[in-house]
């Protein structure tokens, strides 16, 4: 799995790649995690503010990988910071990767367990799904790339259709004063809110296989865009629909919003399967390209078999995804993932990127 002619992606095709990685768990939770810390309505504030700032985050790691052409984060860093720092920063972050595929996983075996195979063994719904992103990565990014495509417009379709069928029960009320208790409620929601938008440090890895690298910019910022606008979309219509009081008490909001109307005549009067089906193939894309970016980065720093390392993980995500014992401790494991994305993505990149101006690195 090393950066190759053949192994490339098109711009549009890393931009899907990005969609599809932030669109994960946040569809389910950021409704009811920001109005916890916000306490108001103006929730869709802190989203849009907290999605620039996971845009400029973008920005950045994208200008420190285009100084280094055709090399991942993982090759490169040693370049900037000496060989046994460099070997410790991949380190850290391929352990950032696997972690995050493992709470993916296992957050998908707790909502398909809740709502479509109910007494069914965690351990069942995790390992098939592991198993089949298995056999995707294995032919490098591009397989993956073209899953994404195909990922993509379904989701868009599906999703919008579904969140404006629920218009009837929207009130909008539910959404005023617009900054009643001022800025500040907006700002003690920034963090969480942008929390649910870490995907950008894919690029990290993507820049060095898109066939156009200096058009890494543009997918970045219109990666993070699109995920902005369904995260501030469902932000809107759950708060509208529920209230703030109502968001609150749900565990999964979107999907009680989605159980809370139907419309006879239809084939479908209950539509949070629907949801539930695109939900399912964004956990799988950021599982599957989270799972490719641990292997590729083990790859890269021992030099040995992808194959190893690739089945290596698999035992190690298990293992990860199976110590949370209920859904309070999966929140706090993705909580912990957050924090560390804090540091690993959001300085970071930016320290990297002074030392090597300082150094007089590639332009």
């Amino acid at each position: 799995m090393t950066v190759s002619s053949e192994d490339q992606v098109t711009t549009p095709q890393a931009t899907v790649v990005l969609v599809n990685y932030i669109l994960a768990v946040g569809i389910l939770t950021l409704p009811r995690v920001s109005v916890e810390k916000v306490k108001t309505p103006d929730v869709w504030i802190a989203v849009i503010i907290g999605g620039g700032i996971a845009a400029l985050a973008g920005v950045i790691i994208v200008k420190l990988s285009q100084r280094f052409p055709r090399k991942t984060f993982y090759q490169y860093n040693q370049e900037i910071v000496g060989k046994w720092i460099g070997r410790l920063l991949s380190l850290l972050i391929i352990a950032y990767f696997f972690t995050l595929s493992a709470f993916e996983v296992r957050a998908l075996a707790e909502v398909t367990g809740l709502y479509l195979l109910e007494g069914t063994p965690t351990w069942a719904i995790i390992m098939p799904f592991m198993w089949i992103g298995f056999y995707i990565i294995g032919d490098g990014i591009s397989p993956i790339a073209r899953l994404f495509e195909i990922i993509f417009p379904i989701t868009v379709v599906i999703f919008l259709m579904i969140t404006f069928m629920s218009i009837g029960i929207f009130e909008l009320d539910n959404l005023r004063p617009v900054l009643g208790l001022g800025v500040m409620p907006v700002l003690d929601g920034i963090k969480t809110t942008g929390l649910a938008f870490l995907g950008p440090e894919i690029m990290l890895i993507l820049v060095a296989f898109m066939q156009k690298p200096n058009k890494a910019l543009k997918a970045v910022v219109v990666g993070v865009s699109i995920p902005l606008v369904f995260y501030v979309i469902t932000v809107v219509m759950v708060i509208g629909a529920l209230s703030i009081d109502g968001v609150v008490t749900r565990t999964w909001p979107t999907l009680s919003l989605m159980r809370s109307f139907e419309i006879p005549g239809l084939i479908f009067e209950r539509f949070e399967s629907l949801m539930l089906v695109i939900w399912i193939m964004q956990i799988f894309a950021t599982f599957t390209i989270t799972y490719y970016a641990a292997a590729l980065g083990l790859n890269q720093l021992f030099k040995k078999n992808t194959r190893v390392f690739m089945y290596g993980l698999l035992p190690i995500i298990y293992v990860i995804s199976m110590i949370p014992k209920n859904i309070n401790d999966v929140f706090r494991l993705g909580d912990m993932i957050g924090h560390a994305a804090l540091f690993l993505f959001g300085v970071l990149p930016l320290l990297l990127l002074l030392i090597s101006r300082l150094k007089g690195g590639k332009i």
